[in-house]
């Protein structure tokens, strides 16, 4: 193999000896795996089969070879674990911007998710075995409403992209319902996420992008001035992406209202504020809570993520299924809708990851 500079590089044997100050260690440029493998060989034996799937994939069929790299286990595990050696993370050093992939998560925390109680349950398992998993359930909802100043809290949603995809679905159901669904236009601040933008398309509204004023907080006149019967709503993160306390939120909320449109806040610096202000006593309609951001849920390589969205009492009837019911000592899942409701529905086929 070749390193940056053309020189060759034994991987396996990688000098580690940098200056005991810095606590680096000196490693080399790593190949994709379709450099390390040979697309001649497999890592392991499998059996020929007769077995024509062409023949049930009709025109999807694949109609080239798929050159997949072939491995041993030791090629593929050196790899990721160099691969892993190469990433900057919280456990490495101190990196002060607080991204949700930095953000320290106790170990301890980590090993409460492992209990068997929790990592070991069956998705279709009968309600009545999971009782104890419910009401954490509940209890963590009811904190979450809490916190937030809110009526009601979806708990299903799987990241912050998901909930935004929740609130903005209880939005749209809520005009549905009132017979306001030629309100197609959704408001998003230049400061906020790039993910908000992207979740109005993609439910099929258009996006009016709202200017921010040169300290980098929302203006309000631009808001007032993009208000009127066609607009659903605004998508307003709170601190903003500039981290970044919106000062007219409350005006800007009043606004919106008035107008007849809601509010969305994306909730993804919530961590910020937290016991400081509520987002409801701020006018917010709907907005996600990132659980590994905000709280501690262990959260790498994409994942697990948990989204919950908090709702106020006047989107609280568009909550998605299912949601946490109590009767006396016990706690149920309700997972179906019985047709006198305004329920989402389900978004995703089971809680957790």
């Amino acid at each position: 193999m070749l390193n940056n500079q053309g020189r060759p590089t034994n991987v396996d044997n990688v000098n580690s000896n940098v200056g005991a100050s810095s606590g680096a260690a000196l490693l080399p440029s790593e190949p994709l795996l379709f450099e390390v493998g040979d697309k001649n060989k497999s890592g392991v034996d499998l059996p020929k089969t007769d077995t024509d799937f062409s023949s049930r994939l009709g025109g999807f069929a694949r109609q080239t070879p798929i050159n997949l790299p072939g491995l041993t286990e030791p090629q593929s595990m050196r790899h990721y674990v160099r691969m892993s050696r190469l990433n900057y993370s919280i456990d490495a050093g101190f990196y002060p911007l607080g991204s949700c992939t930095m953000k320290h998560n106790p170990r301890l925390n980590e090993k409460m998710a492992r209990l068997p109680g929790i990592a070991d349950i069956h998705p279709l398992q009968p309600q009545s075995t999971v009782q104890g998993a419910i009401e954490l359930m509940e209890e963590l909802g009811r904190w979450l409403m809490e916190l937030t100043g809110t009526g009601a809290v979806a708990m299903a949603p799987k990241a912050g992209a998901h909930g935004e995809m929740c609130g903005m679905m209880a939005i749209k159901a809520a005009h549905e319902a009132k017979g306001q669904g030629h309100r197609k236009l959704v408001l998003v601040p230049e400061s906020a996420h790039g993910t908000n933008p992207a979740t109005a398309a993609f439910l099929g509204y258009k996006v009016k992008e709202i200017k921010a004023r040169k300290d980098g907080t929302v203006d309000v006149q631009a808001v007032k001035d993009a208000l009127d019967e066609n607009v659903a709503g605004i998508m307003l993160t709170n601190p903003n992406t500039c981290g970044l306390f919106e000062p007219d939120v409350i005006e800007i909320a009043d606004a919106v209202h008035e107008a007849g449109a809601y509010f969305y806040c994306d909730g993804a610096n919530f961590n910020a504020i937290m016991g400081v202000v509520r987002p409801g006593d701020l006018g917010i309609d709907a907005m996600h809570i990132n659980l590994h951001k905000t709280f501690s849920t262990p959260h790498g390589g994409g994942g697990p993520g948990a989204g919950p969205v908090v709702l106020s009492d006047a989107l609280a009837p568009y909550a998605p299924l299912p949601y946490v019911k109590r009767d006396g000592d016990a706690v149920s899942l309700v997972e179906n809708q019985d047709g006198s409701d305004d329920h989402l529905g389900r978004m995703s086929a089971f809680h957790g990851q």
